[in-house]
């Protein structure tokens, strides 16, 4: 072996001796768990990588710099300046209590590139990334909360194209779907951070989770007060979809013969099954009794799609947060197989449709499912498990065709209802017939008897 092959050699020998300490378990927890934002693989985005890329802004380190997000880097300076002027606090008091929780912040990003690395250029860089980006949130929260009161006492100009009335018609729509992007995340941790310092105030975690969720929906349900602070907006939007428990239902003895595939939404019908939309709009509210199959509505726009990849990006992707929008999305594929499953579901106020076409809608639901990997024991198996047995009793079939064709109009029970009067009136003179002969057979027969003997 060469002089040069040798050096080689033990360089790589001497770099595996050195990292060995990584290979301990508890190291690898303690580095893993500190991860909540990641770098969509390429496997995934190959179904449609426009799901996962932001389109006016770019919030943290994986797209900042791209082309076409550059335009917003001037506003998030303005804003960044009108921040500080209300506040009456030096940058340099921000920037302080951000660099309290610059190791946090870092590791909640997998794969940081060594730009944002390092305890020299690196961390300023990253600091000021996190300071600016993170000031431009509060900053359009703000300005949509005020919009909402008719913009009264806006520090900004009535013509200013992201924090006027106009701005928050016409941008925030975009800047909210671009929240929800998972390589397009900042931790809630920062926003904490930043509040703290501008309001002179600590805030606590149930402050900051219900900041964002009101602006990014403000009709919906709040998160449960008292909780923990969430890892970022998309994780905080993920809860609020998931709030209620599961409804967790005994598995039955032959449920292995239970685990076929759920039919669709008309094949179903004509099983006999009803839908009923849910009293609560969580996705854990699926619930099957007496042949009613009740599911919470869902509001189709085009940012559903985005939504939803995103978050099973999410599920896949940080281990513990589980599978349960994933579920959800595989088990609206199941039902929904055309048009016509839509339109059903539209009917009962399950689906509400904001993207035009039925076909539209069916067509989202098959592509967004495509590649997804399900729990073994998901909550949801338990429903399908009852739907299915349903499904195989014959008495609801025949009674869910009886009704179908018997019930479904006016005429055809009328013609339902002529048929059975003519049916109980042909029995009725049937029966009037026979025993009419019967009776008239008794007569001639006690008629034509000879009479007694007279007695001696």
């Amino acid at each position: 072996m060469s002089t040069a092959a040798a050096a080689a050699r033990k360089a790589w020998v001497v770099d595996v001796e050195t990292t060995l300490d990584e290979a301990d378990p508890s190291v690898e927890v303690s580095r893993w768990q500190r991860h909540s934002i990641y770098r969509v693989p390429a496997c995934i985005k190959e179904l449609n990588a426009k799901a996962y890329r932001p389109q006016v802004v770019s919030l943290g380190p994986f797209h900042h710099g791209d082309e076409q997000l550059r335009p917003m880097e001037e506003h998030k300076r303005r804003a960044l300046r009108h921040l500080l002027r209300r506040a009456r606090r030096p940058v340099e008091d921000f920037a302080a209590a951000v660099e309290e929780a610059a190791e946090e912040l870092e590791s909640a990003y997998m794969d940081l590139g060594s730009r944002w690395r390092g305890a020299g250029e690196g961390r300023e860089r990253f600091l000021e990334m996190m300071i600016v980006d993170g000031c431009f949130l509060i900053e359009v929260m703000r300005a949509a909360g005020i919009d909402a009161k008719s913009g009264r006492d806006s520090e900004y100009a009535h013509n200013d194209p992201i924090f006027s009335h106009h701005g928050v018609l016409y941008m925030l729509p975009y800047i909210r779907r671009d929240m929800l992007m998972l390589e397009n995340q900042l931790p809630l941790l920062l926003l904490k951070k930043l509040v703290a310092v501008e309001t002179s105030k600590p805030p606590n975690d149930d402050a900051i989770n219900r900041m964002v969720l009101k602006f990014m929906s403000p009709s919906s349900r709040p998160p449960p007060a008292g909780g923990d602070l969430a890892l970022h907006t998309l994780d905080l939007w993920r809860r609020s979809m998931l709030y209620s428990p599961h409804h967790i239902s005994q598995r039955s003895p032959d449920a292995s013969a239970e685990t076929d595939i759920i039919r669709s939404a008309v094949e179903l019908y004509e099983a006999g099954i009803r839908f009923k939309k849910s009293g609560s709009d969580s996705l854990h509210n699926i619930r099957f009794r007496h042949g009613v199959l009740s599911i919470p509505a869902v509001s189709v726009d085009d940012s559903t799609e985005y939504m939803f990849l995103n978050m099973m990006a999410f599920e896949r992707l940080h281990v513990g947060a589980g599978n349960d929008v994933t579920a959800y999305v595989f088990f609206m594929d199941n039902i929904i197989d055309s048009a016509k499953d839509v339109a059903l579901l539209s009917t009962s106020g399950i689906i509400q449709n904001a993207v035009g076409s039925d076909k539209a809608v069916a067509e989202l639901f098959n592509s967004i499912s495509k590649d997804v990997v399900i729990e073994p024991d998901s909550a949801l198996d338990a429903v399908q498990r009852q739907v299915n047995a349903y499904c195989r009793k014959p008495w609801n079939k025949w009674r869910a065709n009886l009704i179908h064709t018997y019930f479904r109009s006016p005429w055809a029970f009328m013609s339902l209802a002529a048929a059975v009067f003519l049916l109980v009136m042909t029995v009725m003179q049937t029966v009037y017939t026979v025993l009419s002969y019967y009776e008239q057979q008794a007569s001639s027969g006690s008629s034509s008897s000879p009479a007694a003997p007279a007695p001696l």
